[in-house]
């Protein structure tokens, strides 16, 4: 009677414990690549976060444009990196990779070179084709920003839907 109910049941069976011993170990090894990104990510904020804090610092001493960019840019990176590190704790957490925390990394990502790109482009007016390439880059950038958005936008609507096999059976 066991056997049949096993039989019926594949998640009762009994798995080999060099199976079950392999399945642990590489859940172990998961868990210490991903606490080394992890690590790795903050680590790179907190130094991203004292470069800030240097450049935030030379700021009083030069009141120009370059100082306020480059904060800018290294706070946009920051941000990105910290929703890296968020996505990394989702994944961890659920044990499922996760799209939505990467949709919005590259739309970070890809606005923060369209402001970079724009003061460059504001740099290089008048000079032709390197202005051009700035604008190609910029357009580029932003179709790439509202693409990443509807996907998010569409996979938020497809995580509100039921279940297909959630859906009550007609009567």
């Amino acid at each position: 009677m066991a056997t049949q109910r096993a039989r019926r049941d594949p998640d009762q069976q009994e798995r080999p414990v060099l199976g079950r011993f392999g399945t642990r170990a590489l859940e172990i090894g998961e868990n210490v690549v991903y606490a080394g990104i992890a690590l790795f990510l903050v680590v790179s904020a907190l130094v991203l976060l004292v470069v800030a804090g240097k450049t935030t610092w030379g700021m009083i001493g030069d009141l120009s444009q370059a100082p306020v960019l480059e904060l800018l840019d290294v706070l946009l990176l920051v941000f990105i990196i910290v929703e890296l590190l968020f996505a990394v704790r989702i994944t961890v957490e659920r044990r499922e990779l996760v799209a939505e925390p990467f949709l919005l990394v590259g739309i970070i990502a890809s606005i923060k070179e369209i402001v970079v790109l724009s003061v460059e482009a504001a740099g290089v007016l008048g000079k032709g084709a390197q202005f051009d390439d700035r604008i190609t880059e910029i357009a580029v950038l932003g179709v790439l920003v509202v693409l990443l958005g509807c996907t998010a936008w569409l996979l938020r609507l497809k995580e509100r839907e039921p279940d297909e096999g959630d859906a009550p059976s007609p009567a």
